[in-house]
């Protein structure tokens, strides 16, 4: 099967996004790919790849994401302002509520946050705290908030939330990927304390007052080490405001090795993100959805000027 797709990056995080409305597929067969594609010795390579999917009675659209180990997330934040922005250009729209696995975002398009790079707003939540909505199997009722988690092999203090995908988030001095890496390996192992797994982030808090900065550093379910996990941007704002380090409805500057977004948690637990949805390049492929085998990229056209303008932001920051 011939697939048309975008290469596309939202803070970095980057995906072959295809426009799937028309196409009828099972979850094997995505998951077979979406392992081909997001491979990264092969000739396109991401942090999985993305599907713009039909509309309803109460969606514009809506998105799937596949993990490069064929998983599917609950969502994608960074991969949404992409899809949405896809989604937008083919419905000739610039807001609305699209649709996820388990639940549903506003988004929009916005001002751009540097001269020349296309900014969609994503809207979230409420989120859930809730342990068993984690998928903590403590028992606990209360929420871990800046709290340390019952046979977690870490010694640090988590909050965490559901997106709804799992997030565990600690406030670290200084990120320690090492350290990262081992407990994001425990839990990507399925362990009975998470059986479906988490996403792990250190957080430092880098300026506070009036202009706060995060930079977050995500071990993704699925993925690894990670440059950028736009659902851990949000998980670590909301994890600042619910305990005291930035304020309700302050906008906040979010780093990672990705790059950067404007973010801001509200009483209610709704998480704001404004970031860039950058279109790379476009291109072809057959992949075998039975199979898995792939044949060789057509590359179609590059999109010189958004690579440009996104380098000059980060060249900013």
């Amino acid at each position: 099967m011939k697939f048309t797709f975008v290469k596309a990056h939202g803070s970095g995080n980057d995906f072959p996004l295809i426009d799937a409305r028309a196409i009828v597929l099972g979850d094997a067969e995505w998951a077979r790919v979406a392992r081909a594609l997001a491979d990264r010795s092969g000739d396109v390579g991401g942090d999985g790849i993305l599907l713009l999917t039909h509309s309803d009675n109460e969606h514009i659209f809506g998105m799937r994401m596949f993990n490069p180990d064929g998983s599917e997330a609950e969502t994608c934040l960074n991969g949404l302002r992409c899809t949405a922005r896809l989604g937008f250009e083919a419905t000739g729209s610039d807001a609305g509520r699209v649709r996820l696995k388990q639940s549903a975002a506003q988004a929009r398009a916005v001002a751009p946050i540097a001269d020349g790079v296309t900014t969609i707003e994503t809207k979230v939540g409420p989120v859930s705290l809730v342990p068993r909505d984690v998928g903590l199997t403590t028992g606990a009722a209360t929420p871990f908030v800046d709290a340390a988690i019952p046979g977690l092999p870490s010694g640090r203090r988590f909050t965490a939330v559901a997106m709804p995908n799992p997030h565990l988030v600690a406030f670290v001095d200084a990120v320690d990927e090492d350290e990262l890496v081992t407990l994001g390996d425990w839990c990507e192992g399925g362990p009975a304390l998470i059986p479906a797994r988490a996403n792990v982030s250190f957080v430092e808090l880098r300026e506070t007052g009036h202009a706060p900065a995060l930079f977050v550093r995500t071990y993704e379910r699925g993925v690894g080490l990670t440059n950028s996990c736009g659902s851990a941007m949000a998980a670590s704002t909301l994890a600042a405001a619910r305990t005291g380090r930035i304020g309700w409805s302050v906008e906040t500057r979010v780093f990672n090795r990705g790059g950067m977004v404007r973010a801001k948690a509200d009483v209610g637990d709704v998480v704001t993100i404004a970031g860039n949805a950058t279109f790379e390049w476009d291109g072809e492929i057959e992949v075998d959805p039975a199979s898995g085998a792939a044949g060789p990229l057509r590359m179609l056209g590059r999109r010189e000027e958004e690579v440009a303008a996104w380098e000059r932001m980060l060249a900013g920051l």
